[in-house]
């Protein structure tokens, strides 16, 4: 379906609106272009045609009072009709604004790995923004300036439909210049929004990054990147302006002056005709048409640039609508075992470039197992499949014996429950951002989950306890404060398995303290996975993977790797800072 006819599917979901407004918009044109015929019949019949004995002011008055009801009648109706259209036009992209919200949750992180956060701002708000111009001024200037136009040259045939039909040639000069426009101007406005996007997503970059910006004093040079960028974009929005600038206006004062000579040629030879004669009151209507014909006409004119502006911003959108997602399901099902199998597991995040190679290991209903390696040996990716964050390429990955391709992403994660090294808090509370608006998760667990965790960390400083405002990314809060809260955000939701992504690994030594006495409260009953680095953390696992560019090299307890003395030994001697053979403890 192309751009156009989906814009008018959005359109049609609010047409009664839309109908209403342009109903009111006719009743309210043919009210206005009824002034001219008035003004010729007031000139023609009561002051050109007048005799001697004077003229009558009683049919002349009551014209006149016609003449004023409907400009009233005009003005009123002209706004309930604006009303009406720009009512429909937020209507359209406040659904349209909600449906790219919608589908962007539908969208596998995949997608987002390469997409800056800042482009995706843009569709979202610049590109609806230029949307909503659509709506709201394009379209409707051109309904408006179509309905006079038509009704103008109705006009114009009814008082001489030969003249009329001269005045036709305006028509094709419209249709030709649009697309002649649309050709130069649909290429530089795609160049345009996505240089808008560029800086969106810069700007974007350099706020989130602006600790190591000023850290390492780049402020300079991410001034001239800026500024490059900027300079690009201006240079594009120039192109754009020398063809806006040297036709719109000028286009119009040519065809207005050309049908003026049209005009006077036709009724100038009329004239000296002895076969005709033109009236007065004739020659000021059509004086008074055409002059009406071009206020519309540039209306028109003067919105091709917007046209074409909102036109690309909504090939944009649709194209990020189109990207293929997955409804987001409600399915609930029994809390889990927890037994977790990984059999044969192939995966890569580009192509057959394998991060993981035919993993096979399992987990057992309230076991440890905990996640070993150097960076990049697939500690993290193993967590990526199980949370199906990503799908496997080969091979699969079974909880209680299910294998989890066939169920929804948000059925397999409603038992289950992570800690990033690095929490994300949200704009709220510390309550709101424990229970994450669910309304399962009570004041009471809120404050329970906290408490169980070592919550007085967090509640001592905080004067509104767990009705302290938290700002994005809580800024304003410790690394400690808020892994606390997360370690309390993933214990309120009780989840059957549990993942701890490098969860003591930004720390201080106190606060780790607390986090593992914790953290044995937290895995009891449950299936958990902790990826570590701190190899101290992870002594009283189960079972230990170690890994090593996407395979298990190593797997026992922290004892029996000890004693084996390979990889993991080696790691934990060097963490331990000793140079002898490590002690079994």
């Amino acid at each position: 379906m192309g751009t156009g006819r989906r814009l008018l599917h959005y359109a049609l979901d609010y047409k009664k609106l839309l109908l209403t407004g342009i109903i009111l918009l006719a009743f309210a044109v043919a009210a206005d272009l009824m002034g001219p015929m008035i003004a010729k019949k007031i000139i023609d019949d009561h002051i050109a045609g007048a005799t001697g004995g004077g003229m009558d002011f009683a049919p002349i008055a009551k014209l006149l009072a016609i003449f004023f009801g409907l400009a009233v009648v005009t003005a009123i109706l002209r706004y309930f009709q604006y009303l009406l259209m720009q009512q429909a036009a937020n209507r359209i992209i406040q659904k349209m604004r909600n449906d790219l919200y919608e589908h962007i949750q539908t969208l596998p992180i995949r997608y987002f790995d390469n997409l800056p956060a800042g482009k995706v701002v843009a569709r979202i708000t610049n590109d609806t923004e230029a949307i909503r111009n659509l709506y709201v001024t394009v379209v409707s200037q051109f309904a408006i300036s179509g309905m006079y136009i038509t009704g103008i040259f109705i006009a114009m045939f009814i008082l001489d439909p030969k003249m009329g039909a001269i005045t036709l040639f305006v028509l094709p000069i419209l249709y030709i210049w649009m697309k002649a426009y649309r050709k130069f101007a649909s290429k530089v406005n795609h160049i345009i929004r996505g240089k808008v996007s560029d800086m969106n997503a810069m700007i974007n970059e350099s706020i989130n990054g602006m600790t190591i910006i000023q850290a390492f004093r780049r402020e300079k040079q991410m001034e001239e990147e800026f500024r490059d960028l900027n300079d690009e974009h201006f240079r594009y929005q120039n192109k754009l302006l020398k063809v806006e600038a040297a036709t719109s206006h000028n286009l119009v004062d040519v065809i207005r002056s050309l049908t003026f000579v049209f005009f006077i040629w036709y009724f100038g030879g009329a004239s000296i005709s002895t076969e005709s004669f033109i009236s007065v009151g004739m020659l000021y209507a059509f004086v008074d048409y055409i002059t009406r014909l071009f206020n519309p006409v540039t209306g028109i004119v003067n919105q091709f640039a917007r046209l074409e502006h909102s036109l690309v911003a909504a090939e944009r959108v649709f194209k990020l609508l189109d990207r293929e997602g997955e409804p987001v399901s409600d399915d609930k099902i029994a809390r889990y075992q927890g037994n977790v199998r990984f059999e044969n597991v192939w995966f890569a995040y580009k192509d057959e470039e394998y991060v993981l190679k035919d993993l096979s290991f399992g987990a057992k209903q309230g076991e440890t197992v905990a996640l070993v390696g150097h960076t990049g040996s697939g500690k993290s990716s193993i967590m990526n499949l199980l949370f199906r964050f990503y799908d496997a390429s080969k091979g699969k990955i079974t909880i209680d014996g299910l294998n989890i391709s066939d169920m929804p992403r948000q059925t397999i994660r409603d038992h289950m429950g992570i800690v990033l090294q690095d929490p994300y808090l949200f704009s709220g509370t510390v309550e709101s951002n424990i229970s994450l608006g669910d309304s399962r998760i009570t004041r009471e667990k809120v404050q329970h989950s906290l408490d169980a965790v070592g919550g007085e960390l967090v509640l001592k400083h905080l004067p509104g306890g767990i009705d302290e405002p938290v700002v994005e990314k809580g800024s304003t809060l410790s690394s400690g404060q808020r892994q606390l809260i997360s370690f309390a955000r993933a214990l309120a939701f009780d989840p059957a398995i549990l993942i701890l992504d490098e969860a003591t690994s930004n720390i201080d030594t106190e606060t780790e303290e607390i986090i593992q006495h914790a953290m044995d409260v937290l895995k009891k009953g449950r299936t958990t996975f902790i990826i570590a680095h701190r190899l101290s953390t992870i002594k009283n696992a189960d079972r230990i993977l170690v890994l090593d560019r996407g395979e298990i090299v190593e797997q026992g307890s922290h004892d029996e790797l000890l004693m084996l003395g390979g990889q993991y030994a080696q790691m934990y001697k060097l963490q331990a800072g000793t140079s002898g053979t490590p002690k079994v403890e």
